[in-house]
């Protein structure tokens, strides 16, 4: 019943021309790339609290009304389903982002901020990080302040712009976990950490949320503290060491030694031992989010500090500036295509040039001989 609209599907008559994302394919495609499959997901996502009103997850079409409706009718459960407003395509266009510095303004008419789609990007938290940076160094530019550049390892919006303006976009971009070399450091319980500081120096983080982080930070340097310095009993650990299949303890051994092994949690550790009443003062609302941080931060603590060192390495590089006025050309040892992106995308710093598609490790090293090092 699908296939009988592809010939009116913007989709697939060449209406459109764009390439979609990838991601969340029509259901036009789905049929196309996997028609083999004997079935397919769909997800009924309410509209809101007080509305009848469902979108359909897995049924994103450009089909005709008619055929959409007799479709959906065609699905065990929507037999009686209305449709408020049927499924449609579009297409919009984008500004080639690669034209813009890292603080979202355009390198060609000054005091031009984008952010959004028309950057090449698709979806929501997407557009609203852009928008979020875009705001702030268009307020920061108007009172001659820096821009606020977050780094590759400080946010994901660090790795989002840098992509953008960096590597630039062949179809509509997604900001993935994946696209991340530092995501070990990238995570959701130390956001505060790496990005509180940063808030409350520009003004967007009140004097409450400074109070908080400076708890969370008092807490979590207690139980660390703990951790190191008390000591647990065979007696007192080998009974939950035998419930999880893990080897006992012939003697005395420190907390931080037993929380590293897998299966065992902070929490029931400090459960068993007296005395630890002290750990819990403060806000108690918040005292599993500190619990939680410590752990993440002591079970991980060997990839995590092999992702700092890494980003260290890749901060010197990005503290080293390209002379605008360097002649790519000139640089005969950099390759064709490296001499080309060069030229096309003007890097500022070493560690940008280094994450253009087509520049080689042996092409950076020709520009660090150039600039002496």
């Amino acid at each position: 019943m699908l296939r009988e609209g592809f010939l009116d599907s913007p989709l697939y008559n060449g209406s459109i021309k764009g390439i979609g994302p990838r991601y969340c394919p029509s259901i036009e495609d789905k049929i196309v790339t996997f028609g083999e499959k004997e079935h397919h997901q769909l997800f009924l996502e309410p509209e809101g609290w007080k509305t009848n009103e469902y979108y359909i997850n897995g049924f994103s079409s450009s089909l005709p009304l008619s055929i959409q409706f007799r479709a959906l009718r065609k699905i065990k459960g929507l037999e009686n389903v209305k449709i408020y407003r049927p499924g449609y395509a579009i297409e919009y266009d984008y500004f080639l982002p690669t034209q813009l510095f890292h603080s979202l303004e355009s390198k060609v008419i000054s005091s031009l901020f984008f952010a959004g789609q028309i950057n090449g990007t698709t979806g929501y938290e997407e557009a609203a990080a852009q928008g979020l940076m875009a705001g702030i160094n268009a307020c920061r530019k108007l009172q001659g302040m820096v821009p606020v550049v977050l780094k590759r390892e400080q946010a994901y919006i660090g790795v989002l712009i840098d992509d953008l303006v960096t590597k630039g976009v062949d179809e509509p971009y997604r900001m993935f976990t994946s696209r991340s070399e530092f995501r070990v450091l990238l995570r959701q319980d130390n956001a505060d950490e790496r990005l509180g500081g940063i808030g409350v120096e520009i003004g967007l983080a009140g004097e409450e949320r400074k109070l908080l982080y400076k708890e969370k930070s008092t807490r979590r340097a207690a139980i660390k503290n703990f951790l190191r310095n008390v000591s647990i009993t065979p007696e007192q650990i080998n009974p939950l060491l035998g419930r999880i299949s893990s080897s006992p303890i012939k003697q005395k051994v420190k907390l931080i030694d037993v929380l590293m092994r897998p299966g065992i949690s902070l929490l029931e550790l400090i459960s068993l031992i007296e005395g630890t009443e002290d750990l819990f003062v403060g806000n108690q609302f918040y005292w599993n989010e500190f619990v939680e941080s410590v752990e993440i931060e002591e079970k991980y603590s060997g990839y995590i500090e092999r992702d700092r060192l890494f980003a260290d390495k890749v901060n010197r590089l990005e503290k080293i500036i390209i002379d605008s006025t360097i002649d790519f050309d000139s640089l005969q040892s950099i390759s064709t295509e490296g001499r080309q992106k060069l030229k096309r995308y003007k890097p500022a710093t070493i560690g940008q040039a280094s994450r253009i598609s087509g520049v080689s490790p042996s092409d950076i090293n020709v520009l660090l001989v150039y600039m002496g090092r």
